[in-house]
């Protein structure tokens, strides 16, 4: 191999999904690869690049003068599917034509992808999937047993074969390719993809899911690499990139001040109920000691920062990856408890579902009451935190991850160019 080559820094592509919450945490990652000294390229459209942009220039800007290689954005035009104007992002569509139509936009993102791989040749690339390990793994068993067969009412009880736990789910909390076959069959190519990968990063920490981290090495024989969480991960290594706070913000903070702790019940529904970007980078806000509980929907960055901040959840799922990390929290990590929230949707569709406020009211004195339950879910929710900001310390699963993957993939390219 040319001396050259061996000196030459690792480059990594990655292609999130079009989606707010997915390109915030991808920037992140990217992020975290550049101060490893990593040159990352992250290939979006105009209207999604925007949303990351002054995050990557921040970054940048904080990097200055360290040596790290910056984050370089690559945009691409969103292919003419028939998308209105400015519709680029799955946050925006307001009908499903719209949803088909921006997935098969996803689809047709393909041939730009290439040939940047044809062109720039990096090492390798992150193509941006969904969810957490624990709803990796469900979904991974669900499109493996397809357990659906056969169920007719909402709530007949779906089991999923062959993992750490046993998790059942109602008909309704999941994807059933009968009424949603789009859906299903582009989870199974998401999947088939998956499979054929080198391997998996997650947003994740070891001490969170350590018996998933297990299942994927050895029942799936898996490569995997925790790097999470991200977003905490950035705010220590970047610090500087990640202290201005919006005007909003600071007022919301003064507010807080004046709270006795844990009095305060914080709500946030992600970028898919038109969430701003910059509300999600708010992230003081969740370490705040007046908040006392999270009502959140799920998204799996929402629970690792709030997990990130020690504090409980009450879940109310509506999609997506939305109703297996409620079993994770609630189940699972005992970390949150449910609404009761049964019928899985898309962004556009109307469930005919009435959470009453008892059952909202319930569920919070669940995690803020006194009782017994209620301590030591807020027990568990703060020994969460200390694992989570052990993971970023050098020895933790994050710090330990990001550089045996940079590590390996070197050591691919040198045995590739011998």
């Amino acid at each position: 191999m040319a001396s050259g080559d061996e000196q030459r820094p690792l480059h990594l592509l990655f292609f999130p999904y079009i989606a707010p919450g997915h390109l915030i945490a991808v920037a992140d990652m990217a992020a975290l690869f550049a101060s490893r000294g990593v040159r990352c390229t992250i290939m979006t459209t105009p209207v999604n690049a925007a949303v990351i942009r002054s995050a990557v220039d921040q970054t940048n800007d904080a990097s200055r003068g360290t040596g790290a290689p910056v984050v370089d954005i690559s945009t691409v035009p969103i292919p003419d599917v028939g998308l209105p104007p400015g519709v680029e992002s799955v946050a925006d569509v307001s009908s499903e034509a719209d949803i088909l139509k921006s997935l098969e936009a996803v689809r047709l993102l393909r041939e730009p992808f290439d040939r940047f791989l044809a062109e720039h040749h990096p090492d390798a690339a992150i193509a941006d999937s969904f969810y957490s390990m624990f709803a990796r793994a469900c979904k991974d068993s669900l499109l493996r047993n397809n357990p659906l067969e056969g169920l007719v009412a909402p709530d007949d009880p779906v089991s999923l074969p062959g993992l750490p736990h046993r998790v059942a789910l109602w008909r309704s909390q999941v994807t059933d390719p009968r009424k949603n076959e789009l859906q299903w069959n582009f989870d199974k190519l998401v999947h088939a993809a998956d499979q054929r990968s080198y391997g998996e990063i997650f947003n994740s920490f070891a001490e969170l899911e350590p018996d998933y981290v297990e299942h994927y090495r050895t029942v799936l024989g898996r490569r995997v690499w925790l790097v999470g969480p991200v977003a905490l991960a950035a705010t220590k290594v970047l610090p500087a990139s990640r202290c201005g706070l919006a005007p909003e913000a600071n007022r919301c903070l003064r507010w807080l001040d004046e709270k006795p702790d844990g009095s305060v019940v914080y709500i946030s529904f992600g970028t898919l109920a038109h969430f701003t970007a910059a509300e999600l980078r708010e992230r003081l806000i969740l370490s705040h000691s007046a908040v006392g509980a999270f009502v959140t929907h799920c998204g799996w960055n929402s629970v690792l920062e709030a997990l990130s901040a020690g504090v409980p959840l009450v879940t109310w799922p509506r999609h997506a990856d939305q109703f297996y990390n409620q079993k994770l929290l609630v189940e699972v990590l005992k970390v949150g408890v449910g609404v009761g929230s049964g019928a899985y949707a898309s962004k556009i569709e109307d469930r005919g579902e009435v959470i009453s406020g008892q059952k909202i009211a319930k569920a919070i004195d669940g995690v803020m009451g006194d009782g017994e339950q209620a301590e030591e879910i807020r027990k568990k929710a703060i020994e969460l935190r200390a694992k989570a900001w052990n993971a970023i310390e050098k020895g933790g699963s994050w710090y330990d991850d990001v550089q045996q993957l940079i590590n390996e993939l070197m050591a691919h390219r040198k045995s590739f160019h011998a």
